[in-house]
């Protein structure tokens, strides 16, 4: 097995270990992160009203951005099809 196959196999063992212990966290906790991504978002695009220089702004939009990508991503994992679909229903209308 060649260097570059070995590095694919750890990165991707990486990626399955880190995928099972976020599957692993609670439905709350991943309401929590998949909430936090909302702020991240709102400073993303705020920061653009700072007076500081435009390559600072594209640090700033592209650190927090990510940070919201992450988030989201991050709390869609932990709660996984049936959290999420849980989720979905506690925001559906009750039919009275």
């Amino acid at each position: 097995m060649s260097r570059i196959e070995q590095a694919k196999q750890t990165v991707r063992e990486m990626m399955v270990r880190a995928k099972h212990w976020l599957q692993s966290l609670s439905f709350r906790t991943g309401v929590i992160v998949l909430l936090c991504c909302i702020p991240f978002y709102i400073l993303s695009f705020a920061q653009m009203l700072l007076p500081i220089s435009v390559t600072a702004k594209g640090v700033l939009w592209t650190v927090l951005f990510g940070l919201a990508k992450t988030c989201q991503y991050g709390g869609l994992t932990i709660l996984g099809v049936e959290g999420f679909k849980r989720l979905k229903s506690k925001f559906k209308r009750q039919p009275e």
